[in-house]
């Protein structure tokens, strides 16, 4: 049986495609230097269109008002600029009430596309670009620790890691954020409390990573305009040791966010890059692999959501479970010694 692997691995190579959803400019360079917060690309997602009512706005006959037009189908338009008239005793004109650009007259009318802000597509990692995506995006190559977490709010940020969890359970309180922190990438353990995120947006801090968040936090963290990466879970779970082991021995280190949400579809995910100094060749990582004894694993369902194991062996068949369900199974060697059965639907694997 396949599983999807999550990736926690303390120096591999990292690649990263990083494209927009419809064609528009690259803005960078093969080979070029970027960090997580650059811009790679831009395009116009959509566009905004306003209808002027010439005719009606200066009390005229369409025919009469189309030849009262001073603007032309192409012609740039800056906001207040006279799009017809003036006419009559107190020399009444249409003008632009924003920005854009003519795109039809006619009928007594003006429609002009509006200048719109574009979407700015970041890199959400620091690296080199190795390979550009014709007017889409680029992808991008790195040599570092990468970490894949469970929940992300969808921001990208980096900046130099402060961890604040002692322990992989130790509870972020809104006391534990300081001003010192001010411009930091703050780890902390399981988060429960909704003015711990409150408190990290007044610092401002650049990013929260936390074990977990409890499920009411999720409206506020969504609306947080940091990002926000859940490494274990919804619910208070905390944190796996090999996970704290990397990030808990990477302080003062950069460290890039991207709170991406999951998606099971395009495999994207919440991850936290480390680039560190490459020492020579390092193993890509894999997408998916088969579930083998030896590995190690983490449950996503309860009971033991969040536990990290190895498999110790793959039952033959399929094994019956207290709830009446059948499927194929495990079982697992965790670390305090005792074998548990786990359902292989409810693991993934950890590399």
């Amino acid at each position: 049986m396949f599983s999807p692997v999550t990736h926690l691995l303390p120096l591999t190579t990292i690649r990263r495609e990083r494209a927009l959803p419809v064609n528009g400019r690259v803005m960078v360079r093969a080979g070029q230097k970027v960090s997580s917060t650059d811009v790679v690309a831009e395009a116009r997602l959509f566009t905004e269109h306003l209808v002027l009512e010439v005719a009606r706005g200066l009390g005229l006959s369409p025919d009469r008002a189309d030849k009262l037009i001073q603007r032309k189908v192409g012609d740039d338009v800056a906001e207040g600029d006279v799009i017809a008239g003036p006419v009559g005793l107190f020399a009444r004109a249409i003008r632009a009430p924003k920005p854009g650009r003519v795109v039809a007259v006619g009928g007594g009318q003006v429609l002009i596309e509006l200048v719109t802000r574009p979407f700015e597509l970041r890199a959400g990692m620091s690296g080199v670009v190795s390979e550009l995506i014709p007017d889409r995006g680029v992808i991008i190559e790195t040599v570092g620790a990468l970490i894949q977490g469970i929940w992300g709010n969808g921001r990208i940020e980096g900046g130099l890691l402060t961890v604040v969890a002692r322990s992989p359970d130790d509870e972020l309180l809104p006391d534990r954020l300081d001003v010192s922190m001010r411009g930091a990438v703050v780890l902390g353990g399981p988060c429960t409390q909704a003015e711990v995120i409150r408190a990290a947006a007044e610092i401002p801090i650049r990013a929260l990573i936390v074990a977990s968040l409890t499920p009411e936090l999720l409206p506020l963290a969504n609306e947080a305009t940091m990002p926000i990466v859940a490494l274990s879970g919804i619910g208070r779970l905390p944190m796996d040791e090999p996970t704290y082991k990397i990030l808990s021995t990477s302080e003062k280190r950069e460290i890039c966010v991207n709170a991406m949400p999951w998606n099971r579809y395009n495999r994207s995910r919440p991850e936290l890059i480390i680039p560190l100094p490459s020492s020579g060749s390092s193993i890509p990582p894999r997408e998916a692999d088969i579930f083998a004894p030896g590995q190690t694993v983490r449950v996503t369902q309860f009971p033991g959501k969040g536990t990290v194991a190895t498999i110790a062996t793959l039952r033959p068949g399929l094994t019956a479970f207290p709830s009446g369900v059948r499927a194929p199974s495990a079982i697992l060697q965790l670390d305090n010694g005792e074998k548990t059965a786990a359902a292989l639907a409810n693991l993934e694997i950890i590399e």
